[in-house]
């Protein structure tokens, strides 16, 4: 039998995301629903999270706090600062303390909760519910290597996670963080498209899906070029350069690119409020 303690997890905030790392983590293998633990202020998010996960939830930050042997920060950046306040006077020592509020700085969880607390600020996805996660991770406070292994081996259990300096991270949040709700919108016009020339709803929805994830995963596993894929389908005077055309006439490629910039922009600005 292993004498190694099962690694306990707390939540402060159980919304969407902190129900998808724990559904995640928890079909992993990563843990197990009775080393999970969550706080939220709204009642309706903590029956959820239970619901979701099989994870018990509680009132208390603090409560939280002293459970876990990592402790996500899962709250809007606008609650951020207010529950940072609130863990000031709670012993933290054994906690690595993980944040994922969009655009907060690690000097921000420094200049309340000090230099010696073990700080790690994440961008993860929602795919991580389905172990397709694509995040980014940067150490602060006295972190050590043993923190990056850590944090390295919870979020590859859920997907793809790259380290990062700090400076790169409202990219990420606009690029990755942000990206699910693009490629949705993406799913969604083309499963439109299907409609539109003739498909049932939901065929032209799993075949729109479908494609993007296969082609995604044509990216990763062959390491070509998108460019060069693109141009893979695209025959002469056929089908898809016409698409493409089409594409380009309306500036697609243009809004993408303008898309997650904005969405960089807006994490930037909330680190700054």
């Amino acid at each position: 039998m292993s004498s190694v303690s099962p690694l306990r997890i707390g939540f402060i905030g159980a919304g969407k995301m902190a129900t998808a790392l724990a559904r995640g983590w928890t079909r992993a293998g990563i843990c197990t629903p009775d080393t999970i633990l969550a706080s939220d202020v709204y009642p309706a998010a903590r029956e959820h999270f239970t619901l979701e996960t099989g994870a018990l939830t509680a009132d208390s930050n603090v409560s939280i706090a002293r459970f876990a042997d990592v402790l996500v920060l899962a709250v809007k950046p606008q609650q951020f600062r207010p529950v940072l306040q609130e863990l000031a006077s709670v012993d933290l020592d054994k906690c690595l303390i993980v944040s994922i509020a969009a655009g907060i700085p690690l000097a921000t969880m420094v200049s309340v909760l000090g230099e010696n607390r073990r700080l790690v600020r994440v961008m993860p996805n929602t795919p991580c519910l389905v172990g397709e996660s694509a995040s980014a991770f940067c150490l602060g406070g006295s972190a050590t290597d043993a923190d990056a292994g850590l944090i390295q081996k919870l979020l590859t259990a859920v997907g793809l996670a790259v380290r990062l300096a700090e400076p790169l991270l409202d990219a990420v949040t606009g690029l990755s963080g942000s990206g699910p709700a693009f490629v949705c919108l993406m799913i969604e016009a083309l499963a439109d498209g299907g409609v539109k020339a003739g498909l049932p709803r939901d065929v032209a929805q799993k075949l729109a899906a479908q494609t993007l994830l296969g082609t995604a995963r044509m990216v990763l596993e062959t390491g070509l070029h998108p460019g060069a894929l693109k141009d893979a389908v695209a025959s002469p005077a056929g089908t898809t350069i016409a698409g493409l055309h089409e594409l380009e006439r309306a500036g697609v490629r243009g809004a993408l690119i303008n898309a997650v910039e904005a969405a960089a922009r807006r994490s930037k600005e909330l680190g700054q409020a």
